[in-house]
């Protein structure tokens, strides 16, 4: 019963180890990724105050039928198909976060890798609307990822100095990509925000 369980166990660890992570484009070096940390603006997080999700216009037509969501879902699932709304019916993914393996889209959730609301109090509330709507759905940088539902609800609009990626294997991604997406924007970073950026990319 042990040998059985044992050997059970190994099977599932080899087939969750080959099923490769998704990665969006534009994640950076790890020496990259240091020095635009190092060229990030630290500063005192902005009000909170007029932050509203529907000034970051969510989600827009990318082509035919297919929204933001359902471009994500597409590229980060394997054998993902659609209907002709572009809606996912069937496929396979895998969270980045947890490692969690899912076949049906309900699961997932499309996570903005640096919340909305951390965006706003960061220098975004200073934007136009364009400006956010193009930020809320970014396909050229690693701002948008598709993650077990439950476990974005857990992050929610935390930053990294108080919420990291479940699976540690992760946090140097997930560090490379939070400081690329805050180079990028020109976005503020808090001095807790990078202590944690900095340890996380020290895991690389």
């Amino acid at each position: 019963m042990h040998s059985f369980f044992l050997l059970s166990t190994l099977l599932l660890s080899s087939a969750v180890l080959s099923t490769p992570i998704p990665a969006p484009t534009g994640i950076p070096t790890t020496t990259d990724a240091k020095s635009e940390l190092a060229s990030l603006t630290v500063a005192v997080a902005g009000s909170q105050s007029g932050y509203a999700r529907d000034l970051f216009p969510t989600w827009i037509t990318i082509s035919g039928t297919c929204d933001t969501r359902e471009t994500v879902l597409k590229r980060d699932g394997t054998n993902v198909v659609v209907d002709s709304a572009c809606k996912a019916t069937s496929g396979t993914w895998v969270s980045p976060y947890d490692g969690a393996t899912w076949t049906a889209a309900s699961d997932l959730d499309i996570d903005h890798l640096v919340p909305l609301s951390n965006a706003w109090k960061s220098g975004a509330s200073a934007w136009t609307t364009a400006q956010r709507q193009t930020f809320a759905n970014d396909l050229t940088h690693p701002q948008l990822l598709a993650v077990t539902d439950n476990v974005n609800e857990s992050k929610g609009d935390s930053g990294p100095e108080d919420w990291k990626p479940p699976l540690s294997s992760y946090w140097c991604t997930y560090a490379k990509m939070w400081v690329k997406v805050k180079s990028v924007y020109d976005l503020t970073i808090t001095s807790a925000e990078k202590t944690a950026l900095t340890s996380m990319l020290n895991t690389c």
